[in-house]
């Protein structure tokens, strides 16, 4: 009765004739397996309160319905790395928008992963500068043990 209420119909498909019309009128959905669209299916346990079915053709296990997804919305994401490029501090950013900042360095690294490898000048510039460098080379006095020669 309870997946009566949800909007989906059980009933093995040789009644499917007869409950298809019904069912129409009444704006329910018969339940299909997701893989093969099959009607033939067991009910075969329970994961996290959830009913878990089976698809008595193809085999594949499904439950009726899933969640959507619950993540953080674009315009969030995007405001939070714009606050980042313009120089806020992540646990700033975190304490601000309510995300926590592991979710925010991850979102950074997303973006970073995106970005090329290196800058490729679009001309190179005909003046390089260069500064004096001085280093001694030298040699150990001592090659061997407690500098006995």
């Amino acid at each position: 009765m309870a997946l009566v209420k949800r909007g989906y119909d059980l009933r093995k498909e040789r009644y499917s004739c007869r409950t298809c019309s019904a069912n129409a009128k009444l704006g329910r959905k018969i339940m299909e397996c997701p893989e093969c669209q099959s009607t033939h299916i067991n009910k075969n346990g329970q994961k996290k309160g959830k009913q878990n079915y089976m698809c008595v053709e193809c085999g594949r296990q499904f439950i009726d319905c899933y969640e959507t997804y619950r993540g953080y919305s674009d315009e969030l994401r995007d405001e939070c790395l714009k606050m980042y490029v313009n120089g806020m501090g992540l646990r700033a950013i975190s304490r601000v928008k309510k995300v926590h900042h592991t979710t925010i360095i991850n979102w950074v690294k997303q973006v970073g992963k995106l970005l090329p490898d290196s800058y490729s000048p679009e001309k190179i510039p005909q003046v390089g500068e260069l500064d004096e460098l001085q280093t001694f080379v030298g040699s150990k006095k001592t090659k061997f043990g407690y500098g006995r020669q």
